[in-house]
């Protein structure tokens, strides 16, 4: 039985919507890692990346999935859109539950992160940052992926019963 959902994607995709609502319905418990990051360093994203620069932010967001994957109770985890870099969080994510990549064209990603703010990889040109990183980013959720939800014409409710139906978990626990 899967007791781990991983939801994987670039920003706004809509892992911490779907990953909250996933996890209510199932019962079980929420991870988001950047939210996770934010609580540890008392830094948002963008402020870590100014201060302390991307490979320090990276490592914070390898030592808190690792945490986040460890639990011992069945768990819903938003996994920050970097993730997937690194060959070690690969390898992780392989091993640790049922990987769900929540996929979106790159021009939808770039109207739904609007102007980029708190986001420190889009810079001053959003949708042009947003069409590198995906192009980067595509064959790496690809090759993680156990399930593909395509979530560019689906509201986050449908997206939460795709990723229910595909993970075998049919309806999940408590509405």
């Amino acid at each position: 039985m899967v007791d781990r959902i991983i939801l994987v994607g670039m920003m706004g995709a809509g892992k911490t919507t779907v990953g909250r609502r996933l996890a209510r319905r199932l019962g079980w418990k929420y991870l988001d890692s950047d939210a996770q990051v934010m609580a540890d360093t008392g830094r948002g994203v963008a402020e870590l990346f100014a201060e302390q620069g991307e490979a320090a932010f990276r490592a914070q967001e390898e030592r808190v999935l690792s945490e986040a994957l460890s639990s011992d109770e069945p768990v819903v985890v938003s996994a920050a859109g970097g993730v997937v870099l690194s060959p070690a969080n690969r390898a992780l994510l392989a091993r640790a539950g049922r990987v769900v990549w929540l996929r979106a064209d790159s021009k939808v990603l770039a109207q739904r992160v609007g102007d980029g703010r708190g986001r420190p990889l889009l810079g001053d040109d959003p949708a042009a940052a947003m069409v590198d990183l995906y192009r980067v980013r595509r064959p790496l959720y690809e090759s993680v992926a156990d399930v593909v939800v395509d979530v560019d014409h689906l509201g986050p409710d449908e997206v939460v019963a795709q990723v229910l139906a595909e993970t075998g978990l049919g309806s999940g626990g408590p509405g």
